[in-house]
């Protein structure tokens, strides 16, 4: 009779471990690893290699890989793309590393912000809350339902497409664009 009631337990525990620990959103067919910084998970999204191809054309590796916190809005592969042909190929070439950078750092803030930190936010501010970046930009959020939205100063609005994706130097929240300072 006690063995079953500590095998019950110990069930019992495992489960509420596991309902505890939210396990990460898979990005880019890749696992996302709450113990890794946000580099070491960013390199393994096959969604996001034009960003990684990115942040070290401009140098941010290390910054990235740094204590944090941070909250990264990562566009994908497919949000680069959108962008006017030639663009990335332009802002690539090292000449161009300081808009590169000015870009990359626009996507950052410094403080790590799950989604339900910026919806609260968002309502405390009635409807619409600005992001301060560590690029110096300042960008609008919103939300409906469970929808997050970030403006850039040029009025494009990038969709949150995947939340909360723990890093442990911070959260990257993917977006379907790329957030543009103005220019």
């Amino acid at each position: 009779m006690r063995k079953i009631s500590l095998a019950l337990l110990a069930g019992a525990f495992s489960a509420l471990a596991t309902v505890a620990y939210a396990e990460n959103p898979m990005v880019g067919g890749a696992a996302m690893f709450a113990d890794k910084n946000i580099v070491e998970n960013a390199v393994n999204s096959k969604d996001h290699t034009t960003l990684v191809a990115a942040v070290k054309a401009a140098g941010l590796v290390e910054t990235l890989q740094g204590k944090g916190p941070f909250t990264v809005f990562a566009p994908t592969n497919e949000a680069f793309a959108a962008l006017p042909a030639g663009t990335v190929e332009n802002l690539l070439k090292p000449e161009n590393k300081d808009q590169l950078t000015k870009i990359l750092t626009c996507h950052v803030v410094g403080a790590k912000a799950m989604a339900a930190d910026i919806k609260k936010m968002v309502d405390d501010d009635k409807g619409a809350h600005p992001v301060k970046t560590v690029g110096a930009c300042t960008w609008t959020a919103k939300y409906d339902g469970d929808k997050v939205t970030v403006e850039d100063e040029n009025g494009n609005v990038a969709n949150v497409t995947i939340a909360n994706v723990e890093q442990s130097n911070g959260v990257i929240h993917v977006i379907d664009k790329v957030l543009l300072p103005k220019m």
